[in-house]
């Protein structure tokens, strides 16, 4: 059997492999004009695909950073606001210690009294702070409206106690601002732990300079009262009101039950009482309300001046917690701001290494492109020559 090589299949592959090769001229010119390699998915299907998540990828980190940027704008007002608040309360303690001098006038007191109630309400407008976008910064997520308002009963918390977690790097998160009823209205009172008060109805002079734990440990919770039988003589009451323990007492003395202390000086009446157990939490405004309500009291007599001392001096606990709580605050937020400084050198690692990987999938080699298209260029070049002459022979010139 004999092959024939006719005439219209030479024209037939001598016209596909022209358009082969117009064809790769046509992907090296798109590719030398966009710099890119991949012009479109089917120039390497397998590249195009990774190349496409690590756009993704690109994308998230993106999205990451401006979690990340809006986060560290609301830390940073909380650490300015509770740095202004922490001064405030630094200057409630100068007033209260300086209200505590028995020198001081009735007048004297009603002047430091004044400038607590400013201090009071600046103390409400920080706590009631916006990020600048509308949004308060200490509301947790109910964050749309005013956290803090001012009743009849006192300041209540309008907000919740969610606090938002933000990725800002892969499987890196971070705390936004603390809900503000965890830095102003949830603040134990006392040392923290352990909290003790004059009782109200009080008629001697006894005031109540220090408590505690004892030294040799042994409480367990338990509330205990001690209340004054004779100049000399007390009772340790329970929770529940019943006596379980007696003894004698001289000014100055620590009274120590049940593994708590305290010690109070002066000359309690008979009936007096002084509470000693759990601290209970309390509000940093009802704080300052306490506090002002002891300077506005018009105190004369001993007795009444005692009182005044013990609730001078209760307050001036509360307030040194309370600034405590502000510091804890702080530097929890610190904390969060570095967190996220690191975040950054990571997500800039991450965004250099993908962006390289993708130049090398992407990016085109103009050396190598521009080899390949002078190849191409002249290999259709010879191929139209071939084509030309071969339109011109023929069988009959060979009969000439």
């Amino acid at each position: 059997m004999t092959d024939r090589i006719s005439t219209g299949m030479m024209f037939s592959q001598s016209l596909a492999g022209m358009m082969t090769r117009q064809k790769q001229l046509n992907t090296l010119q798109q590719q030398l004009a966009t710099g890119q390699k991949l012009v479109s998915a089917k120039d390497d299907p397998v590249a195009a695909g990774t190349a496409v998540g690590l756009d993704r990828t690109l994308a998230e980190l993106e999205r990451f950073g401006k979690n990340a940027n809006t986060v560290s704008n609301r830390l940073g007002l909380q650490e300015n606001v509770l740095a202004q608040a922490g001064d405030s309360m630094a200057r409630v303690n100068e007033l209260a210690i300086q209200a505590n001098n028995g020198s001081l006038t009735t007048d004297d007191r009603k002047s430091i009294s004044a400038e607590l109630q400013s201090i009071y309400k600046n103390l409400l407008s920080l706590a009631n702070s916006t990020d600048g976008a509308g949004r308060y910064l200490f509301g947790g997520s109910a964050d749309d409206s005013a956290p803090f308002s001012k009743t009849a009963a006192g300041i209540v918390y309008n907000g919740d106690q969610t606090q938002r977690r933000v990725e800002i790097a892969p499987e890196t998160f971070v705390n936004d601002a603390t809900p503000g009823s965890e830095i102003f209205m949830r603040v134990r009172t006392g040392d923290g732990t352990v909290d003790a008060s004059a009782g109200a109805g009080n008629g001697g002079t006894g005031v109540l300079t220090d408590f505690g734990r004892s030294t040799g440990g042994g409480w367990s919770g338990e509330s205990y009262s001690i209340v004054f039988t004779a100049a000399d003589g007390y009772d340790v009451l329970d929770a529940g009101g019943t006596p379980i323990a007696s003894g004698t007492w001289a000014s100055g003395e620590e009274i120590s039950y049940g593994g708590l202390r305290l010690q109070i000086e002066g000359e309690p009446a008979i009936g007096d009482s002084f509470a000693i157990g759990p601290a209970p939490a309390r509000d940093v405004f009802a704080t300052l309300e306490n506090l002002i309500g002891a300077l506005e009291t018009d105190a004369v007599t001993t007795i009444e001046k005692a009182a005044q001392q013990n609730a001078l001096q209760a307050a001036m606990r509360d307030v040194a917690r309370a600034s405590e709580k502000m510091i804890d605050a702080r530097a929890a937020g610190g904390a969060q701001l570095a967190a996220i400084d690191d975040a950054a050198g990571v997500r800039e690692a991450n965004g250099v290494t993908i962006k390289t990987t993708l130049s090398e999938l992407r990016d085109l080699d103009y050396a190598e492109a521009i080899t390949r298209y002078q190849l191409e260029s002249t290999a259709l070049q010879t191929a139209q020559t071939v084509f030309t002459r071969m339109q011109g022979m023929s069988l009959f010139d060979l009969l000439r």
